[in-house]
């Protein structure tokens, strides 16, 4: 059964650097079986209602601005997947709809252009709902488990802290609140805890400022919903930079598929 993840991405400028988070991911792409095809919950695509993309050829999105023109000029041509695209509709029936409107935005490529820069396996986007509760996001995830069984990679792409108004590169780690909310992240995943999670807000200021707005959290959500209560976890990049930014991601995978 192939792997579910969740993937710090930070900057869109880990798509063409080469630092210890990128190497980071190029392992995990590394230790695991090559998937069918790769269905991603991005941080930058949010809709009214759960969407499918449905793009044979989605186009490479350059959502940024103020960056330099090399990653501007950084194109992710992997294919679309109509007919898991359908398939994944059909698990989310009757809450999901098709989008044809959607390509393939920076949450996803700056991550798969590092892990499988030959953008060579099928790639389609889940949109997160931004009416939905965490329960709902969850449940969605729940739902999408029996794609893991096809060979897709369920990929979130966020980040467990991101609050970009705080961000301060003069600090080597994160600020303390930003470490309480990360370890509090990791030590409930650890746990299989899901429940805290899901009930974050419980956890006060560090919540509040490390997630102020959610769209950067809730990959993970639908993440743990996908994950299977027999999957080993391994935590990649457990660190928090800027003062309010982590990059700690999370790879769940059963027995005969866990990372080496």
């Amino acid at each position: 059964m192939m792997p579910v993840m969740f993937i710090g991405h930070g900057s869109p400028m880990n798509a063409i650097e080469d630092n210890e988070f990128t190497r980071s991911w190029k392992r995990i792409a590394e230790s695991i079986p090559v998937p069918s095809a790769i269905l991603c919950v991005s941080a930058h695509w949010l809709t009214k209602g759960t969407r499918v993309s449905t793009l044979e050829d989605p186009q490479t999105i350059h959502d940024f601005s103020g960056f330099p023109k090399a990653l501007f000029d950084v194109e992710y041509p992997a294919k679309g997947s109509p007919e898991l695209a359908a398939k994944t509709l059909d698990l989310l029936s009757p809450f999901a709809t098709g989008d044809s409107s959607w390509g393939t935005d920076h949450g996803t490529w700056s991550v798969l252009h590092i892990m499988y820069p030959d953008a060579d396996i099928p790639v389609f986007q889940l949109s997160i709902d931004r009416m939905a509760k965490p329960e709902e996001l969850f449940e969605i995830g729940r739902k999408l488990q029996p794609l893991r069984k096809e060979n897709v990679l369920i990929l979130g792409s966020g980040n467990i802290v991101h609050n970009l108004r705080m961000v301060d590169f003069s600090v080597k780690g994160g600020f303390p609140w930003a470490e309480t909310f990360d370890r509090f992240i990791a030590d409930k995943v650890g746990t299989r805890d899901f429940d805290s999670i899901l009930s974050y807000g419980t956890l006060g200021e560090a919540a509040r400022l490390a997630v102020p707005t959610t769209e950067h959290f809730n990959p993970l959500l639908y993440v743990l919903g996908a994950a299977s209560p027999e999957d080993a976890v391994t935590v990649y990049n457990d660190t928090c930079i800027a003062g309010s930014l982590s990059m700690t991601s999370y790879v769940f995978a059963s027995k005969d598929s866990q990372p080496e």
